[in-house]
């Protein structure tokens, strides 16, 4: 999709479709106009997870402005007061036991640690069908392809080894939320292919080169 055609859905308010359709440009395409399509999405999308209470999603997207926002053309300062009224938004929703600081650092973990993943899959030759797919309140971390093969990824990000198994760390009601989002996401995009689930643990902090990358294939959720 163009970044004509993703404009034309955030217009017509069909701020999901537009977001989901910016993320996929902007995956293959940095340049200043997909960045701004992707910008101006993700605010529509903050302002709706704030609307909708879900306030930590809400939050990731505000740190992937940040990251964006150098990249985005500014000529009449739209772009900077639009930032400033999302991070406005954000701290107002906050509690002063938790406030933007404390959830922004633990969120940002969990980022970084996606992104390691992402450019992990790719460097192995995986094509990133999806970054941080929702189900309603379910969500997928990644969505790649390798040949054939359809896979679901569940990132877990760790500043310390743990000698709890990566598989173990998914329990019970975790597997539960990501069995019905894969249901829901083959469904949706009427999916034939095999498909199977990974877990990627990344061991690091930001900032700290060299992560720590331990990929696990093929396993087993259904139980």
């Amino acid at each position: 999709m163009t970044v004509k055609e993703i404009f034309a859905l955030r217009q017509y308010g069909q701020t999901s479709e537009a977001y989901e359709a910016a993320r996929q440009l902007y995956a293959t395409d940095k340049s200043p106009q997909s960045s701004s399509a992707m910008f101006w999405t993700a605010v529509d999308m903050l302002k709706a997870y704030i609307q909708e209470d879900r306030i930590e999603e809400a939050t990731k997207i505000m740190l992937a402005l940040e990251r964006l926002l150098p990249n985005v053309p500014d000529k009449d300062g739209w772009v900077s007061k639009a930032f400033e009224r999302c991070e406005q938004l954000i701290k107002k929703t906050h509690t002063k036991k938790a406030g933007y600081d404390e959830v922004s650092e633990h969120t940002q973990m969990g980022i970084w640690g996606e992104e390691v993943a992402a450019e992990y899959l790719q460097d192995q030759g995986y094509h990133l069908l999806e970054r941080d797919w929702h189900s309603g309140h379910r969500d997928i971390d990644i969505i790649a392809q390798q040949g054939e093969v359809i896979v679901f990824v569940e990132v877990k990000t760790r500043r310390y080894s743990d000698i709890i198994p990566p598989e173990q760390a998914v329990d019970w009601k975790k597997r539960r939320n990501l069995r019905q989002a894969i249901n829901h996401y083959v469904k949706y995009k009427r999916i034939d292919n095999p498909i199977r689930f990974d877990i990627i643990t990344v061991v690091g902090s930001l900032g700290v080169p060299h992560p720590v990358i331990n990929h696990i294939e093929d396993v087993n959720i259904m139980t």
